[in-house]
């Protein structure tokens, strides 16, 4: 069987999940890990803890270093997946991605779907677990019940793309945003920053409370000494929603799941990258693509597992 060739685009938490992923599918082989300038080069060395597999591994700065790739997983912030999507696009690669900032989605699916096609390969966008499977849940809820409202009630947990936004402010050593669900789909930012020397708390906070991320929640920033004592990458979701079906009032339906954040993101992001595998040129983003085209076998099976 003629496997996939995936690169690793960034390589911290998801990433190394990402690794994981990969090595466990059978139809997946890891091609190679594309470090995201400014990276410290430790970052990518083999931790005691990690597969050895990493100890033969091609460490690049440049997609291109790693020969023919299918696809890419972009481990990074969702400020930096435009251009980072877009160098492996024009690579001839296809592109995942866990663009996770929602109002911003419909404009980011435009502007690589042009890249995908011009290249001739394919984006799958926002390919994470929310956006991503919860978006896909949110769909059939609206099938199920077509008027109605639909609450999503995030964690408690840490927030990847928030934590990641706290990081790259200046003075800021290192981060974690927790989010915290206060029902009927508010939520509140509790963010514990520690600080680099003489760095100034104030402005920071600032800062914060200015970002897109927060300035649509309540948010408490705190100061804390240690990130690592009080890491936990835990989170979790509720999806609800109370509607009507054809005349029929009160149909109630409810969605829970308790994750390991990097864990999942990673694994729906390799799951993704099969999928793109089978799609014409462009950009998509999960609730347009059929959900058999992220599992590995074939629909027959599938069909008799499944339905």
């Amino acid at each position: 069987m003629t496997k996939y060739r995936v690169a690793i685009v960034g390589y911290g938490h998801v990433g190394e999940c990402v690794l994981t992923s990969i090595l466990e599918s059978p139809d997946m082989e890891l091609a190679g890990i594309v470090e995201v300038p400014p990276v410290v080069k430790s970052m990518c060395q083999l931790k005691p803890q990690q597969p050895s597999v990493l100890q033969n591994t091609h460490i690049v700065d440049d997609i291109k270093e790693l020969g023919h790739v299918n696809v890419a997983v972009l481990c990074c912030p969702s400020r930096a997946v435009h251009r980072l999507a877009k160098i492996v696009l024009e690579s001839g690669s296809n592109c995942i991605d866990a663009f996770d900032i929602h109002n911003e989605i419909l404009t980011m699916r435009k502007k690589l779907d042009e890249i995908a096609k011009v290249n001739g390969n394919v984006s799958i966008l926002s390919a994470g677990w929310d956006p991503g499977i919860d978006s896909v849940i949110r769909a059939w809820y609206e099938a199920m019940a077509p008027k109605g409202i639909t609450y999503t009630n995030y964690g408690p947990g840490m927030s990847l793309g928030h934590t990641c936004a706290v990081k790259a402010i200046e003075g800021v050593e290192d981060a974690l945003s927790m989010t915290i669900p206060t029902g009927s789909g508010i939520h509140r930012r509790a963010v514990y920053v520690q600080m680099k020397p003489d760095a100034s708390f104030s402005a920071v906070e600032l800062r914060i409370k200015e970002d897109g991320y927060f300035n649509g929640d309540e948010t408490i920033v705190k100061q804390v000494e240690c990130i690592n004592s009080i890491m936990d990458m835990g989170h979790g979701v509720s999806i609800e929603r109370k509607g009507v079906s054809g005349l029929s009032h009160n149909q109630m339906f409810k969605f829970d799941m308790r994750i390991n954040n990097p864990a999942l993101t990673a694994q729906i992001m390799v799951s993704a990258a099969r999928a793109s595998m089978k799609q014409k040129p462009g950009c998509y983003t999960m609730i347009e693509l059929p959900a058999c085209d992220f599992l590995y076998g074939n629909v027959e099976s599938f069909i008799k597992k499944l339905v």
